[in-house]
């Protein structure tokens, strides 16, 4: 398809070719001299120290000033995006000496003026609106060396502008950690605001909420397929804990598993072909796998305890699960070809919630002095660490799909919410203002 793209020449924003309302594409330019070479965030350290990085408003650089607005909301996105990734901290706008933030282009700005106030990154940018259509232009500077590090002009709907956004945001993060952004996945969770337990999509960021679910009854558990496209959750709209499976474009809903007892706790093999879960037909609560027409392909736990929770490893070959078979809930592992199961967790009374990153780390929530924190370990069992303390229960953590993140449900604002972390416990942020309880969140993949 060809496309007609705007000039990018740094002396404002030139009008654009309409290539259809549903169209929106990117350019991203890096200039010479623009410190391309340079790495500014070890996303790998132990503590990551943040950069301070200064968003003035978007400047309107359109006629009519039909959508003043978005010169704050834009902006906006792009600082939140940034704050969330734990790598900056955005400005307060009352520090800006220049309320109106300066220029866009390095020949216009005093970089010694935000230098002074402690910022050592800037972002400039300026749109046009034309009808339904918008257009923006975004730099990166180096306050310090007063140098231009992205380019970037964005193009689209008005309506799309927080995707847009997102992208640049992710764009910034690409450039300065050397790793892709997380801004534009979306999450899945369960929400009770309605006064009925139903499942949720929205961005990962919390905005763009909308329901999967309206069942009235009691919907939990979802899960996303690795593919992204489909959600297996639990309902007990039709009685039991039954298992469903829901196309997120289509819309269609069927049931996978409807045996008596239990069918619960999905988790979804990583060749998106498979499913492992909790069921009771046969009396106890064992773990095994169906396909997505719900025939049982094998039953992988066979044991006198309640086995639940299961987790698949990144390649597969594994699974993570919850038993009770030493007397209290705790992690174990099994290996899927030779059948050998470990037990993982020691410390605690009580070890669930198990979550198997793409980096192969195991998330889980774990009873201390009377709370569920977030803690995480090896595949071994090994670099026990506590990623939450003395902030009420947390529970129900799910990674990122780069494993550099994670999201987990806590009561330590009075009602559940879902919030959001770095893989070492830092920048932890609520993301769901909504009201009533949001809880099991799932991460989709990207």
């Amino acid at each position: 398809m060809n496309m007609n793209l705007a000039n990018f020449s740094g002396k404002g924003i030139a009008h654009f070719s309409f290539i259809g309302m549903w169209m929106l594409f990117f350019i991203f330019f890096l200039f010479p001299g623009a410190a391309s070479g340079r790495m500014y965030i070890d996303v790998n350290a132990p503590s990551i120290r943040k950069f301070s990085i200064a968003i003035p408003d978007f400047k309107d650089l359109g006629v009519d000033k039909k959508h003043s607005e978005l010169s704050k909301k834009m902006p906006g996105v792009i600082s939140n995006d940034l704050d969330l990734s734990g790598y900056f901290n955005p400005m307060d706008k009352q520090a800006f000496l220049d309320e109106k933030g300066g220029g866009l282009t390095s020949e216009k700005i005093n970089f010694k003026d935000w230098s002074v106030i402690g910022a050592e990154l800037l972002l400039t940018g300026g749109y046009t609106c034309i009808g339904s259509r918008l257009e923006v232009e975004v730099r990166l500077f180096d306050v310090f060396w007063g140098r231009q590090i992205i380019g970037q002009r964005a193009l689209g709907d008005i309506s799309s502008y927080r995707h847009l956004m997102h992208r640049v945001s992710n764009q910034i993060i690409l450039k300065l950690t050397g790793h892709n952004g997380i801004s534009l996945t979306k999450l899945a969770f369960v929400g009770d605001a309605t006064g009925h337990r139903e499942i949720y999509v929205c961005d990962y960021d919390g905005y763009n909420v909308r329901p999967i679910t309206r069942d009235k009854s009691i919907a939990i558990l979802p899960r996303w397929s690795p593919d992204g496209k489909k959600i297996v959750y639990n309902s007990y709209k039709h009685g039991g804990p039954m298992l469903y499976l829901k196309n997120i474009a289509s819309g269609a809903v069927r049931r996978l598993s409807g045996r008596s007892g239990l069918n619960i706790g999905a988790s979804w093999a990583p060749n998106g072909r498979e499913i492992a879960l909790t069921m009771s037909h046969r009396g106890n609560p064992d773990i095994f796998t169906i396909d997505l027409k719900g025939k049982i392909l094998k039953q992988l736990v066979k044991h006198w305890g309640i086995d639940v929770s299961p987790a698949f490893s990144p390649n597969g070959d594994k699974i993570a699960f919850v038993s009770n078979r030493s007397g209290s809930p705790q992690i174990y592992i099994m290996d899927i070809v030779s059948g050998n199961v470990e037990r993982l967790t020691y410390e605690g009374r009580y070890n669930t919630s198990p979550s198997w990153s793409s980096r192969d780390q195991i998330a889980f929530a774990s009873m201390k002095e009377g709370r569920f924190d977030i803690c995480t370990m090896d595949a071994a069992g090994g670099r026990l660490r506590r990623l939450t303390e003395n902030e009420g229960n947390n529970e129900d953590p799910c990674w990122s799909p780069d494993g550099r993140y994670m999201m987990f449900s806590s009561n330590r604002d009075g009602r559940y919410h879902i919030y959001i972390m770095n893989a070492n416990g830092q920048n932890q942020m609520r993301i769901t203002p909504r009201k009533g309880n949001q809880t099991a969140p799932s991460w989709a993949p990207e």
